[in-house]
């Protein structure tokens, strides 16, 4: 028979996984984390399984979803379905919406680069001009 895993302190979890103790919290103040309970402190209490979440959670920010998205994907996993389904929609949708970014991004590089190559000295100051270079169409 397998030992019981002792649950860990928010502590303990913050050092093991090198996240801040304010974000757990936070994270668990979201519903993103499921605590195994609090001590008779009112410290906040983990299973190991908190790290697969933690890792699920930064993994799924740094490709660019919110927080309220991971928790959609989360609260499937929480009722025992993959969630995969749902977080490829949201990959591609985040796809488009980069490669829409990019189009506007060498559109305004294109403007820019033509503003500069045409830039000449600035003429007189006039009242009615913040700054003429720009302001030419």
């Amino acid at each position: 028979m397998l030992a019981q895993e002792q649950p860990k302190l928010i502590g303990a979890i913050a050092k093991e996984s090198g996240i801040p103790i304010k974000t757990i919290r936070y994270y668990d103040e979201l519903g993103l984390l499921k605590t195994f309970g609090r001590t008779e402190g009112g410290y906040r209490l983990f299973n190991s399984d908190v790290f697969t979440r933690l890792n699920f959670i930064k993994r799924a920010q740094s490709l660019g979803l919110s927080l309220s998205e991971i928790k959609e994907f989360l609260d499937v996993h929480d009722r025992g379905d993959l969630p995969c389904d749902r977080i490829k929609v949201k990959l591609e949708d985040k796809l488009t919406a980069i490669e829409q970014q990019i189009q506007q991004l060498e559109i305004l590089k294109q403007e820019l680069k033509g503003i500069l190559s045409g830039w000449s000295a600035i003429p007189e100051h006039t009242q009615a001009t913040i700054c003429p270079i720009i302001e030419r169409d």
